[in-house]
């Protein structure tokens, strides 16, 4: 699942923050900078789901 998150979050932004955040901030972020252009959409979707696969991580230690 993580691949397939990452995947998407290169190819289709948005859809890759939906699958780790839902409907949230992250994703409305998303969408703006993904307006504004593929990349900016891409290097935010691949940050923000690292950024949750790490938090998600920690807890389990």
């Amino acid at each position: 699942m993580k691949i397939l998150k990452y995947a998407l979050a290169i190819l289709v932004p948005p859809v890759g923050v939906f699958l780790s955040y839902g409907v949230s901030q992250a994703l409305i972020i998303n969408i703006l900078l993904t307006l504004l252009g593929w990349l900016p959409g891409s290097i935010h979707a691949v940050w923000a789901i690292a950024k949750r696969e790490e938090g998600l991580a920690s807890r389990n230690l």
